[in-house]
Protein backbone atom coordinates (compact mmCIF):
# COMPACT_ATOMS: atom_id res chain seq x y z
CA UNK A 1 0.00 0.00 0.00
CA UNK A 2 1.31 3.55 -1.11
CA UNK A 3 1.98 5.69 1.76
CA UNK A 4 0.71 8.94 1.62
CA UNK A 5 2.96 12.01 2.57
CA UNK A 6 2.09 14.52 4.54
CA UNK A 7 0.28 17.39 2.45
CA UNK A 8 1.56 21.02 1.95
CA UNK A 9 0.35 23.30 3.95
CA UNK A 10 -2.14 25.69 2.74
CA UNK A 11 -0.88 29.09 1.98
CA UNK A 12 -2.73 33.06 2.47
CA UNK A 13 -3.02 32.71 -1.47
CA UNK A 14 -4.64 29.36 -0.99
CA UNK A 15 -7.08 30.65 1.47
CA UNK A 16 -8.00 33.75 -0.09
CA UNK A 17 -8.59 31.52 -3.08
CA UNK A 18 -11.07 29.29 -1.34
CA UNK A 19 -13.06 32.14 0.51
CA UNK A 20 -13.71 33.72 -2.38
CA UNK A 21 -14.89 30.49 -4.72
CA UNK A 22 -17.09 29.78 -1.05
CA UNK A 23 -19.10 33.34 -1.73
CA UNK A 24 -18.69 32.91 -5.52
CA UNK A 25 -20.74 29.71 -5.36
CA UNK A 26 -23.22 30.78 -2.37
CA UNK A 27 -23.94 34.59 -4.78
CA UNK A 28 -24.20 32.87 -8.04
CA UNK A 29 -21.45 35.47 -9.16
CA UNK A 30 -21.44 35.97 -12.85
CA UNK A 31 -18.88 33.23 -14.76
CA UNK A 32 -17.11 35.95 -16.37
CA UNK A 33 -16.27 38.54 -13.64
CA UNK A 34 -15.86 35.27 -11.76
CA UNK A 35 -12.72 34.48 -13.71
CA UNK A 36 -11.29 38.49 -14.07
CA UNK A 37 -11.27 38.27 -10.11
CA UNK A 38 -9.75 35.27 -9.67
CA UNK A 39 -6.60 36.40 -11.01
CA UNK A 40 -4.12 39.06 -10.64
CA UNK A 41 -3.91 42.31 -13.41
CA UNK A 42 -0.10 42.48 -12.81
CA UNK A 43 2.45 41.23 -10.71
CA UNK A 44 5.57 43.46 -10.67
CA UNK A 45 9.15 41.76 -9.32
CA UNK A 46 11.65 44.19 -8.77
CA UNK A 47 15.98 43.46 -7.53
CA UNK A 48 17.43 46.41 -6.83
CA UNK A 49 21.09 47.18 -6.07
CA UNK A 50 21.61 49.55 -2.54
CA UNK A 51 24.93 50.81 -1.38
CA UNK A 52 25.22 50.09 2.04
CA UNK A 53 27.23 51.83 5.05
CA UNK A 54 30.06 49.70 5.19
CA UNK A 55 30.37 50.71 1.40
CA UNK A 56 29.30 46.72 -0.09
CA UNK A 57 26.48 46.70 -2.41
CA UNK A 58 23.51 44.42 -1.80
CA UNK A 59 20.79 43.04 -4.02
CA UNK A 60 17.02 43.63 -2.99
CA UNK A 61 13.85 41.80 -3.98
CA UNK A 62 10.42 43.67 -4.07
CA UNK A 63 7.21 43.21 -5.14
CA UNK A 64 4.16 45.16 -6.40
CA UNK A 65 0.82 43.21 -7.00
CA UNK A 66 -1.90 45.12 -8.65
CA UNK A 67 -4.95 42.56 -8.39
CA UNK A 68 -7.83 45.04 -9.62
CA UNK A 69 -9.06 48.46 -10.43
CA UNK A 70 -12.92 48.40 -11.66
CA UNK A 71 -13.76 51.00 -8.53
CA UNK A 72 -10.85 53.16 -8.95
CA UNK A 73 -6.96 53.07 -8.41
CA UNK A 74 -5.02 50.22 -6.93
CA UNK A 75 -4.76 50.87 -2.77
CA UNK A 76 -2.32 48.68 -0.54
CA UNK A 77 0.46 48.56 1.38
CA UNK A 78 4.12 47.78 1.30
CA UNK A 79 5.86 45.60 4.41
CA UNK A 80 9.31 44.77 4.96
CA UNK A 81 9.44 41.28 6.33
CA UNK A 82 11.41 38.33 5.43
CA UNK A 83 8.42 35.87 4.69
CA UNK A 84 7.39 39.01 1.91
CA UNK A 85 6.87 36.79 -1.76
CA UNK A 86 4.79 37.11 -4.61
CA UNK A 87 2.60 34.50 -3.55
CA UNK A 88 1.50 36.40 -0.27
CA UNK A 89 1.57 39.43 -2.10
CA UNK A 90 -1.23 38.06 -4.29
CA UNK A 91 -3.55 37.14 -1.45
CA UNK A 92 -3.02 40.31 0.48
CA UNK A 93 -3.92 42.44 -2.79
CA UNK A 94 -6.81 40.46 -3.23
CA UNK A 95 -8.02 41.40 0.20
CA UNK A 96 -7.46 44.68 -0.52
CA UNK A 97 -9.40 44.90 -3.30
CA UNK A 98 -12.53 43.28 -1.17
CA UNK A 99 -11.65 45.59 1.81
CA UNK A 100 -11.67 48.52 -0.49
CA UNK A 101 -14.97 47.48 -2.12
CA UNK A 102 -16.87 46.73 1.46
CA UNK A 103 -16.00 50.00 2.78
CA UNK A 104 -17.47 51.77 -0.21
CA UNK A 105 -14.08 53.35 -1.22
CA UNK A 106 -13.29 54.23 -5.09
CA UNK A 107 -10.45 52.04 -4.92
CA UNK A 108 -9.00 48.46 -6.26
CA UNK A 109 -6.80 46.08 -4.78
CA UNK A 110 -3.09 45.90 -4.37
CA UNK A 111 0.12 44.74 -2.23
CA UNK A 112 3.52 44.62 -2.10
CA UNK A 113 7.16 45.19 -0.17
CA UNK A 114 10.39 44.20 0.66
CA UNK A 115 12.11 40.53 0.98
CA UNK A 116 14.04 42.26 3.98
CA UNK A 117 13.86 42.09 8.02
CA UNK A 118 14.67 46.03 8.76
CA UNK A 119 15.97 45.32 12.22
CA UNK A 120 19.57 44.30 10.45
CA UNK A 121 19.88 47.92 8.53
CA UNK A 122 20.63 50.75 9.98
CA UNK A 123 18.11 54.13 9.57
CA UNK A 124 20.41 55.55 6.44
CA UNK A 125 20.16 52.07 5.06
CA UNK A 126 16.91 52.00 5.11
CA UNK A 127 16.46 55.24 3.86
CA UNK A 128 18.46 54.27 1.03
CA UNK A 129 16.66 50.85 0.19
CA UNK A 130 13.11 52.75 0.43
CA UNK A 131 14.32 55.04 -2.28
CA UNK A 132 15.48 53.01 -4.24
CA UNK A 133 12.79 50.76 -4.67
CA UNK A 134 10.78 53.90 -5.41
CA UNK A 135 12.53 54.94 -8.01
CA UNK A 136 12.57 51.00 -9.56
CA UNK A 137 8.70 50.99 -9.47
CA UNK A 138 8.81 54.02 -11.57
CA UNK A 139 5.17 54.94 -13.35
CA UNK A 140 4.07 51.72 -11.92
CA UNK A 141 2.70 53.75 -8.89
CA UNK A 142 0.72 57.23 -8.87
CA UNK A 143 -1.67 59.11 -7.40
CA UNK A 144 -4.11 58.14 -9.54
CA UNK A 145 -3.15 54.94 -10.38
CA UNK A 146 -1.55 52.66 -7.60
CA UNK A 147 -1.10 54.47 -3.96
CA UNK A 148 0.86 52.39 -1.76
CA UNK A 149 0.70 52.61 2.19
CA UNK A 150 2.45 51.63 5.34
CA UNK A 151 2.08 48.02 6.30
CA UNK A 152 4.07 45.38 8.60
CA UNK A 153 7.64 47.02 9.93
CA UNK A 154 6.47 49.86 7.61
CA UNK A 155 5.65 53.57 8.85
CA UNK A 156 4.83 57.42 8.55
CA UNK A 157 9.22 57.83 7.57
CA UNK A 158 8.70 55.23 4.75
CA UNK A 159 6.13 56.98 3.58
CA UNK A 160 7.84 60.06 3.51
CA UNK A 161 10.98 58.97 2.03
CA UNK A 162 8.54 57.08 -0.65
CA UNK A 163 6.52 60.43 -1.46
CA UNK A 164 9.48 62.93 -1.70
CA UNK A 165 11.34 60.12 -3.96
CA UNK A 166 8.07 60.25 -6.36
CA UNK A 167 7.78 63.45 -6.14
CA UNK A 168 11.85 64.36 -7.19
CA UNK A 169 10.59 62.38 -10.37
CA UNK A 170 8.57 64.75 -11.55
CA UNK A 171 8.75 68.47 -12.86
CA UNK A 172 8.69 71.43 -10.19
CA UNK A 173 5.23 72.55 -11.25
CA UNK A 174 3.81 69.06 -11.10
CA UNK A 175 5.35 68.16 -7.52
CA UNK A 176 2.50 69.23 -5.43
CA UNK A 177 -0.76 67.24 -7.48
CA UNK A 178 1.52 63.92 -6.89
CA UNK A 179 1.92 64.50 -3.04
CA UNK A 180 -0.82 61.47 -2.50
CA UNK A 181 1.02 58.83 -4.27
CA UNK A 182 1.48 57.27 -0.91
CA UNK A 183 -0.90 57.60 2.29
CA UNK A 184 0.06 57.24 5.57
CA UNK A 185 2.64 59.94 5.71
CA UNK A 186 3.89 62.09 9.06
CA UNK A 187 0.85 65.14 9.40
CA UNK A 188 3.62 67.87 8.45
CA UNK A 189 4.32 66.06 4.80
CA UNK A 190 0.97 65.88 4.10
CA UNK A 191 -0.33 63.26 6.27
CA UNK A 192 -3.66 62.59 7.69
CA UNK A 193 -4.28 63.64 11.28
CA UNK A 194 -5.56 60.60 12.81
CA UNK A 195 -4.16 58.40 10.05
CA UNK A 196 -1.59 56.72 12.96
CA UNK A 197 -4.19 55.35 14.50
CA UNK A 198 -6.88 54.54 12.36
CA UNK A 199 -6.73 50.92 11.81
CA UNK A 200 -6.77 50.09 15.61
CA UNK A 201 -9.60 52.57 16.24
CA UNK A 202 -11.83 50.36 13.27
CA UNK A 203 -10.77 47.25 15.48
CA UNK A 204 -12.15 49.15 18.52
CA UNK A 205 -15.52 50.44 16.83
CA UNK A 206 -16.39 47.44 15.16
CA UNK A 207 -15.70 45.25 18.60
CA UNK A 208 -18.06 48.29 20.03
CA UNK A 209 -20.97 47.27 18.08
CA UNK A 210 -20.58 43.83 18.36
CA UNK A 211 -20.93 44.48 22.06
CA UNK A 212 -23.95 46.78 21.51
CA UNK A 213 -25.85 44.60 19.39
CA UNK A 214 -26.05 42.49 22.39
CA UNK A 215 -26.90 45.72 24.73
CA UNK A 216 -23.57 45.00 26.60
CA UNK A 217 -20.27 47.64 27.47
CA UNK A 218 -16.69 47.02 27.21
CA UNK A 219 -16.36 47.91 30.27
CA UNK A 220 -14.70 44.74 32.13
CA UNK A 221 -14.11 42.39 29.24
CA UNK A 222 -11.23 40.70 28.78
CA UNK A 223 -8.80 40.72 25.83
CA UNK A 224 -5.83 39.26 24.79
CA UNK A 225 -3.32 40.97 21.75
CA UNK A 226 -1.16 39.15 19.08
CA UNK A 227 1.17 42.09 18.52
CA UNK A 228 1.73 44.67 19.58
CA UNK A 229 2.73 47.06 16.75
CA UNK A 230 0.39 49.97 15.37
CA UNK A 231 -2.29 47.99 15.21
CA UNK A 232 -2.16 45.91 18.59
CA UNK A 233 -1.13 49.28 20.07
CA UNK A 234 -4.21 51.30 19.21
CA UNK A 235 -6.06 48.81 19.41
CA UNK A 236 -5.42 48.10 22.94
CA UNK A 237 -5.26 51.88 23.94
CA UNK A 238 -8.80 52.75 22.59
CA UNK A 239 -10.34 49.65 24.20
CA UNK A 240 -8.70 50.33 28.21
CA UNK A 241 -9.87 53.67 27.18
CA UNK A 242 -13.44 52.19 27.33
CA UNK A 243 -12.94 49.96 30.67
CA UNK A 244 -11.21 46.85 28.51
CA UNK A 245 -8.64 45.26 30.23
CA UNK A 246 -5.65 43.86 28.43
CA UNK A 247 -4.82 40.15 30.06
CA UNK A 248 -1.94 38.89 27.94
CA UNK A 249 -0.08 39.56 24.84
CA UNK A 250 2.44 38.32 22.63
CA UNK A 251 4.80 39.36 19.65
CA UNK A 252 8.25 36.74 18.16
CA UNK A 253 10.44 37.58 21.01
CA UNK A 254 7.65 37.10 24.15
CA UNK A 255 4.55 36.34 25.42
CA UNK A 256 3.36 37.91 28.26
CA UNK A 257 -0.07 37.84 31.19
CA UNK A 258 -1.22 39.53 33.87
CA UNK A 259 -4.48 38.93 35.63
CA UNK A 260 -5.08 41.79 36.74
CA UNK A 261 -4.48 43.33 33.21
CA UNK A 262 -1.33 45.01 31.39
CA UNK A 263 -1.22 48.70 31.95
CA UNK A 264 -1.48 49.47 28.04
CA UNK A 265 0.59 52.86 28.34
CA UNK A 266 3.41 51.50 29.94
CA UNK A 267 3.60 48.30 28.00
CA UNK A 268 3.99 51.19 25.08
CA UNK A 269 6.53 53.11 26.38
CA UNK A 270 8.76 50.18 27.07
CA UNK A 271 8.64 48.88 23.42
CA UNK A 272 9.81 52.26 21.60
CA UNK A 273 13.10 52.34 22.80
CA UNK A 274 13.41 48.41 21.71
CA UNK A 275 12.03 48.14 18.50
CA UNK A 276 8.68 47.32 19.47
CA UNK A 277 9.35 44.08 21.33
CA UNK A 278 7.24 43.67 24.58
CA UNK A 279 10.12 41.19 25.95
CA UNK A 280 11.48 42.40 29.37
CA UNK A 281 8.32 44.22 30.45
CA UNK A 282 8.00 44.45 34.31
CA UNK A 283 4.28 44.86 34.41
CA UNK A 284 3.40 41.22 33.26
CA UNK A 285 4.83 37.38 33.63
CA UNK A 286 6.01 35.44 30.57
CA UNK A 287 4.38 32.65 29.66
CA UNK A 288 4.72 29.45 27.36
CA UNK A 289 3.76 30.93 24.07
CA UNK A 290 1.74 27.73 22.60
CA UNK A 291 -0.56 28.63 25.75
CA UNK A 292 -1.46 31.91 24.62
CA UNK A 293 -5.05 31.38 22.15
CA UNK A 294 -6.09 29.38 24.66
CA UNK A 295 -6.56 31.83 27.07
CA UNK A 296 -9.83 32.26 28.62
CA UNK A 297 -10.82 36.24 27.87
CA UNK A 298 -13.84 37.77 26.24
CA UNK A 299 -12.04 38.05 22.62
CA UNK A 300 -8.79 37.78 20.96
CA UNK A 301 -7.81 40.67 18.06
CA UNK A 302 -4.47 38.36 16.39
CA UNK A 303 -2.99 41.62 14.82
CA UNK A 304 0.56 40.28 13.85
CA UNK A 305 1.09 38.15 10.52
CA UNK A 306 -1.51 36.22 8.55
CA UNK A 307 -1.83 31.78 9.51
CA UNK A 308 -1.72 32.34 12.71
CA UNK A 309 -4.64 30.71 13.92
CA UNK A 310 -5.04 27.39 12.47
CA UNK A 311 -6.51 23.94 12.73
CA UNK A 312 -3.57 23.00 15.01
CA UNK A 313 -4.96 25.54 17.92
CA UNK A 314 -8.03 26.60 16.93
CA UNK A 315 -9.86 23.77 19.06
CA UNK A 316 -7.47 25.46 22.45
CA UNK A 317 -9.31 28.86 22.04
CA UNK A 318 -11.92 29.37 25.14
CA UNK A 319 -12.81 33.27 23.74
CA UNK A 320 -16.10 33.63 21.84
CA UNK A 321 -14.74 36.28 19.74
CA UNK A 322 -12.19 36.87 17.93
CA UNK A 323 -11.25 40.46 15.60
CA UNK A 324 -9.20 40.17 13.19
CA UNK A 325 -6.49 43.18 13.08
CA UNK A 326 -4.15 41.29 11.15
CA UNK A 327 -4.97 40.62 7.40
CA UNK A 328 -5.74 36.60 7.70
CA UNK A 329 -4.89 35.56 10.82
CA UNK A 330 -7.11 32.55 10.56
CA UNK A 331 -6.96 30.42 8.37
CA UNK A 332 -10.12 28.33 6.71
CA UNK A 333 -9.67 25.22 8.32
CA UNK A 334 -9.22 27.05 11.93
CA UNK A 335 -12.49 29.26 10.84
CA UNK A 336 -14.57 25.91 10.24
CA UNK A 337 -13.82 24.69 13.73
CA UNK A 338 -14.10 27.85 15.47
CA UNK A 339 -17.65 28.61 13.74
CA UNK A 340 -18.87 25.07 14.53
CA UNK A 341 -17.60 25.78 18.13
CA UNK A 342 -19.93 29.17 18.13
CA UNK A 343 -16.78 31.85 17.93
CA UNK A 344 -18.11 34.85 16.47
CA UNK A 345 -15.15 36.52 13.87
CA UNK A 346 -15.21 40.04 12.87
CA UNK A 347 -13.31 39.71 9.41
CA UNK A 348 -10.18 41.62 8.70
CA UNK A 349 -11.75 42.87 5.46
CA UNK A 350 -14.14 45.00 7.63
CA UNK A 351 -12.60 44.81 10.89
CA UNK A 352 -9.07 46.36 10.27
CA UNK A 353 -10.55 48.81 7.43
CA UNK A 354 -10.01 51.52 9.72
CA UNK A 355 -6.41 52.01 7.98
CA UNK A 356 -7.96 51.94 4.53
CA UNK A 357 -10.46 54.96 5.32
CA UNK A 358 -8.19 56.87 6.57
CA UNK A 359 -5.85 56.70 4.16
CA UNK A 360 -9.13 57.80 1.72
CA UNK A 361 -9.15 60.64 3.92
CA UNK A 362 -5.50 61.83 3.56
CA UNK A 363 -5.72 61.30 0.03
CA UNK A 364 -8.89 63.52 -0.37
CA UNK A 365 -7.06 66.29 1.84
CA UNK A 366 -3.87 65.98 -0.63
CA UNK A 367 -5.83 66.36 -3.60
CA UNK A 368 -8.32 69.24 -2.25
CA UNK A 369 -5.19 71.00 -0.60
CA UNK A 370 -7.58 70.83 2.67
CA UNK A 371 -6.65 70.13 6.42
CA UNK A 372 -8.59 68.61 8.54
CA UNK A 373 -8.42 68.65 12.26
CA UNK A 374 -8.45 65.20 14.39
CA UNK A 375 -11.43 65.82 15.87
CA UNK A 376 -13.69 65.92 12.62
CA UNK A 377 -11.36 62.77 11.13
CA UNK A 378 -12.20 60.50 14.15
CA UNK A 379 -15.85 61.42 13.28
CA UNK A 380 -15.91 60.56 9.90
CA UNK A 381 -13.65 57.07 10.66
CA UNK A 382 -16.38 56.30 12.91
CA UNK A 383 -18.99 56.92 10.84
CA UNK A 384 -18.22 55.28 7.46
CA UNK A 385 -17.12 52.19 10.02
CA UNK A 386 -20.43 51.96 11.54
CA UNK A 387 -22.07 52.29 8.23
CA UNK A 388 -20.00 49.24 6.96
CA UNK A 389 -20.53 47.25 10.36
CA UNK A 390 -24.78 47.61 9.98
CA UNK A 391 -24.55 46.85 6.42
CA UNK A 392 -22.39 43.06 6.96
CA UNK A 393 -24.20 42.21 10.03
CA UNK A 394 -27.67 43.22 8.81
CA UNK A 395 -26.85 40.66 5.75
CA UNK A 396 -25.23 38.23 7.82
CA UNK A 397 -28.93 38.04 10.02
CA UNK A 398 -30.95 38.19 6.43
CA UNK A 399 -28.84 35.49 4.83
CA UNK A 400 -28.14 33.40 7.76
CA UNK A 401 -24.09 33.09 6.74
CA UNK A 402 -21.66 33.89 8.58
CA UNK A 403 -19.51 37.17 9.46
CA UNK A 404 -17.05 36.86 6.56
CA UNK A 405 -19.10 35.28 4.30
CA UNK A 406 -21.54 38.18 4.26
CA UNK A 407 -18.65 40.86 4.15
CA UNK A 408 -17.41 39.25 1.14
CA UNK A 409 -20.83 38.99 -0.91
CA UNK A 410 -21.44 43.18 -0.12
CA UNK A 411 -17.60 43.51 -1.72
CA UNK A 412 -18.16 41.23 -4.52
CA UNK A 413 -21.55 42.21 -5.45
CA UNK A 414 -20.02 45.91 -5.31
CA UNK A 415 -17.27 45.08 -8.16
CA UNK A 416 -19.79 42.57 -10.07
CA UNK A 417 -21.98 45.95 -10.54
CA UNK A 418 -19.40 47.90 -11.98
CA UNK A 419 -18.42 45.16 -14.63
CA UNK A 420 -22.06 44.65 -15.43
CA UNK A 421 -22.59 48.18 -15.66
CA UNK A 422 -19.84 49.51 -17.98
CA UNK A 423 -19.13 46.46 -19.64
CA UNK A 424 -15.77 44.39 -20.29
CA UNK A 425 -13.40 45.86 -22.71
CA UNK A 426 -13.65 45.55 -25.84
Amino acid sequence: MEILKDQKPKTMLDNVLEQFNKTADSMNLNPNIRRILSITNNEIIIHFPVKMDDGSVEIFTGYRVQHNNALGPYKGGLRYHPTVDVDDAKALAMWMTWKTSLAGLPYGGAKGGIQIDPRNYSIGELERITRRFTYALGENIGPEYDIPAPDVNTNEQTMAWMADTFMSTKSPSDRANNKHVVTGKPVGSGGLDGRDRATGFGVYITLRLLFEKNNESLKGKKFIVQGFGNVGYWASKFLNDDGAILLAVQDAHATLYNKDGINVADLYEHCKPRKGSVKGFEGAAEMEPAEFFGLECDFIIPAALGNQITEKNANQIKSKIIAEGANGPTNNEAERILLANGVTIIPDILCNSGGVIGSYFEWLQNRNGELWPLDEVMVKIEKKLTENFKKVYNLMNEEQVDFRTAAYILAIRRIETAYIQRGIFP
